[in-house]
C-alpha cells in the first residue's frame, strides 16, 4: 500500500507538471465544459417557460438534481479518465504492454497515470448550481439527510468508474472499444432528471442495467422529498459495489485474454 501511494504521488506530480506546460489545453477544456453545462441549464429553463412543474418537481429542484449529478461525474472524470484511452487506442496500438511489465497492478497504474484537471469545470458548475437552487428547492435538510447524501457521492462516482472499467476492458478482446464506452457513457444524461419522468421500462433500465439514475436523482431524493432515506442511499451503495465487482471481473478476464497489438 505504501509503495502504491508513493507511485501515485509521483504520477500526480508528473501530471501537474504537464498541466503547467499545457495551460491553454486546460483552459480550453474547462471552458468547453462550462459552455456544455450552460446549454443544459438553458434547455431546462426553456422547458419551464412552458410548464410550471415537471413530474411534480419545480425548476429549482430540477436544477439541484442537475447540479448534484455533476459532482460524482466530475470526481470520476478527474481521477479515472485514462480509461477512455485504454478503450480508444492504448490496447489497439500495443501501448498496454508497459502496464503488464511493471510491478504494480495494471488497473491502478492506468487510473493513477493521468488525472483530468479540466473536470474541475464540472465540479465548479455542479457546486454553483447546488448553491443557487438550494435556497428555493424546498429541501428537507436534517443531519441525517445531509450525511446520507454526502456518503452517497463516492459510491455514485464509483458507478461511473465501474462502467468505464467494464467497457474499456472490452478492448482486450476487440482491440478498440472506444465507441462502446461512448455509447454507454452517453446515457449519463438520464442522471440529470428525476426518474419519475421516464416510463417504467426506462426507469428500470437506468436504475439497474446502466444505473446512471443512481448518480443523480436517487442520492438526493431524500433531500427533495423527505422519504425513504435508507432505501435510496442503500440502493446507490449496493448497486455501485455490485457493479464495481463485476467490472473488476470483466477487467481481469480481459487481462488474461490480452495479446499485444500494434496499429
Amino acid at each position: 500500500m505504501r509503495r502504491a501511494w508513493k507511485i501515485y504521488r509521483l504520477l500526480a506530480a508528473q501530471n501537474l507538471k504537464r498541466l503547467m506546460e499545457y495551460k491553454v489545453d486546460f483552459l480550453t477544456g474547462a471552458v468547453s465544459f462550462l459552455i456544455d453545462q450552460a446549454v443544459g441549464i438553458a434547455f431546462i429553463f426553456i422547458i419551464f417557460t412552458q410548464i410550471p412543474q415537471l413530474s411534480g418537481f419545480t425548476f429549482e429542484q430540477i436544477v439541484f438534481i442537475y447540479g448534484f449529478s455533476q459532482i460524482p461525474k466530475g470526481i470520476d472524470h478527474l481521477l479515472t479518465d485514462n480509461l477512455w484511452c485504454v478503450g480508444y487506442f492504448i490496447v489497439r496500438q500495443g501501448g498496454f504492454d508497459k502496464y503488464m511489465t511493471r510491478p504494480i497492478n495494471p488497473l491502478f497504474h492506468v487510473i493513477a497515470e493521468t488525472f483530468q484537471v479540466d473536470a474541475i469545470g464540472e465540479l465548479v458548475v455542479g457546486i454553483a448550481l447546488i448553491c443557487y437552487s438550494a435556497g428555493s428547492a424546498g429541501l428537507y435538510v436534517t443531519p441525517l439527510s445531509v450525511i446520507l447524501t454526502i456518503v452517497a457521492v463516492p459510491f455514485a462516482a464509483l458507478i461511473y468508474t465501474s462502467i468505464k472499467i467494464a467497457t474499456s476492458a472490452i478492448a482486450f478482446w476487440i482491440k478498440s472499444s472506444g465507441f462502446i464506452i461512448q455509447m454507454v457513457y452517453g446515457m449519463n444524461e438520464f442522471a440529470k432528471y428525476p426518474t419519475t419522468i421516464y416510463s417504467v421500462p426506462v426507469r428500470v433500465f437506468v436504475t439497474f442495467m446502466i444505473p446512471f439514475a443512481l448518480t443523480g436523482y436517487y442520492p438526493v431524493v431524500y433531500l427533495l422529498t423527505g422519504e425513504n432515506p435508507l432505501l435510496n442511499t442503500g440502493i446507490v451503495v449496493s448497486v455501485s459495489i455490485v457493479f464495481f465487482i463485476l467490472s473488476l471481473l470483466i477487467w481481469n478476464r480481459g487481462l488474461s485474454a490480452y495479446e499485444s497489438a500494434g496499429a
